[in-house]
């Protein structure tokens, strides 16, 4: 067998897994001597105020079941904490290696930090590879007709579906070339601690981490996803598949989740697989929209969208202390957590900015300092389309009713009463709206609105009309 090249280093970013992995495939068969390496990139963590950061803690968890399985093939995972724009080629050059292999990363800030590895490395006679890895489809695979990018979901996903097959979707089989990874010896994993982070509650919540971690949380979903088009709907139910966190760091492939999803069919599958068609259009949006992520609306005429900004307001959606029941306690899920159900983040999002009055950066910003699963293609696109600022966004005459919106999808407040202790004795008749009890019923339950729980701080139906007001001047072309 010829090779490419005698020696080669494998990058791993957000794919911590040793299969099915478009990077680790071409490096081994491409090389009879691979190496592989995870930098804690300080130029990313640096940023994070919070040294108690959970996607840290399951990133270094994830990276050390990576690292024990290299080490069970007779290889290791190089771990170093720096920044990977210096360390990655510096690796390179020890390592004496012929070349560099990746898998691609979308955001702009990471294609900068990619394209002066690539520099470094060629001024040093040394080859970077990058592959798609992370998506179905990328960049320019699904375009219109007339060769454009879509701006509209709908008709996206048809061309998405149009497109797939089997190839798209087939694994790569890392295993055929497996003795190719060089043989090394094992190397001491930096502890949290030593890279300036610390422990949380990541360990006492449900969710694992790691290939292994991920591998559970899909097999329990397999049996529970003929169920998912309804279940998803309802937070105080078992229904997403909780991946999310595994797909942003790559501890399962797309392409099986996709292919399992694809190969069962009927509504529930097709439902979470249009759930994965949503994070490849968002992935393309950025691609062909990069504005978006220096704070920029999707539709420019909503960069001059008008916020009052009240930062009182603001904090008091922060901590879940609005008075709306729903919204709060998905708040306090998030801060408790890192995690939020997909119809509370449409929920909490709108009610930020369209009921509060609140810069929808603002609040992605927030999200972004405490999901777990924080990616920004995703988050942004949330985020603008809640805001009515983004791609296929929701109209910006259409303002959720946090009332109607938490009897619709929490009916018997189990979820409230969950993140809401101090709502625990309220009456159902009362649990989305608790305000409208009498003094009588506030007694009763042993709950004072102002005291043990607060009124809440906006009238619904007066914030919208002062939204529909600010968007109808800017359309108007006030």
């Amino acid at each position: 067998m010829s090779f490419s090249s005698q020696r080669a280093l494998v990058w791993f970013r957000r794919d911590l897994r040793d299969y099915d992995h478009a990077a680790l495939y071409q490096a081994l068969k491409s090389s009879p001597e691979v190496y592989c390496a995870f930098i804690f990139d300080t130029e990313i963590l640096d940023q994070l105020q919070d040294k108690a950061d959970r996607r840290v803690e399951f990133i270094w968890e994830s990276v050390r079941e990576l690292k024990l399985a290299l080490q069970q093939q007779g290889a290791d995972l190089i771990v170093h904490n720096g920044a990977a724009s210096i360390e990655i080629p510096k690796l390179a050059k020890e390592l004496d290696v012929a070349a560099v292999y990746a898998n691609h990363d979308y955001e702009p800030a990471s294609i900068r930090r990619d394209a002066s590895v690539a520099d470094s490395l060629i001024h040093a006679g040394i080859t970077f590879h990058s592959f798609k890895d992370q998506v179905i489809f990328e960049r320019d695979e699904v375009l219109t007709q007339t060769g454009k990018p879509y701006g509209i979901f709908t008709p996206y996903k048809n061309a998405w579906l149009k497109k797939l097959d089997g190839f798209y979707i087939q694994p790569y089989p890392v295993d055929r070339y497996i003795t190719h990874l060089a043989k090394s010896k094992a190397v001491e994993l930096p502890s949290l601690e030593s890279m300036g982070f610390k422990r949380t509650n990541l360990g006492s919540m449900k969710l694992p981490t790691g290939m292994s971690g991920a591998q559970r949380l899909f097999e329990d979903f397999i049996e529970r996803m003929p169920m998912y088009q309804t279940a998803r709907e309802f937070p105080a139910i078992k229904g997403p598949s909780y991946l999310s966190v595994h797909l942003r760091f790559g501890t399962i492939s797309i392409r099986q989740l996709a292919r399992t999803a694809w190969q069962m069919g009927g509504a529930g599958a097709e439902t979470w697989l249009s759930e994965l068609i949503w994070r490849d259009f968002y992935f393309q949006i950025l691609h062909h929209h990069p504005h978006i992520a220096e704070g920029h609306a999707y539709k420019a005429e909503f960069d001059k969208l008008p916020f009052p900004n009240d930062e009182m307001l603001f904090q008091a959606w922060c901590t879940g202390r609005t008075g709306y029941p729903l919204v709060d306690a998905a708040m306090r899920q998030l801060n408790q957590t890192g995690y939020m159900h997909n119809r509370l983040r449409m929920i909490v999002a709108s009610f930020l900015t369209k009921d509060l009055g609140i810069d929808w950066r603002r609040g992605e910003r927030h999200f972004a300092d405490h999901l777990n699963d924080y990616d920004l293609a995703a988050n942004n696109g949330g985020w603008q389309w809640a805001a009515s600022t983004g791609c296929d966004a929701q109209p910006w005459f259409r303002i959720f009713n946090p009332v109607t919106q938490s009897q619709k999808f929490d009916p018997e407040g189990r979820f409230i009463r969950r993140y809401l202790p101090e709502l625990a004795r309220v009456p159902d008749k009362f649990i989305h709206a608790p305000w409208t009890m009498g003094g009588i019923d506030q007694s009763a339950c042993r709950t004072r609105i102002g005291a043990d729980y607060p009124a809440p701080i906006v009238d619904h139906a007066a914030a919208r009309e002062r939204t529909l007001l600010r968007f109808g001047v800017l359309k108007d072309g006030g």
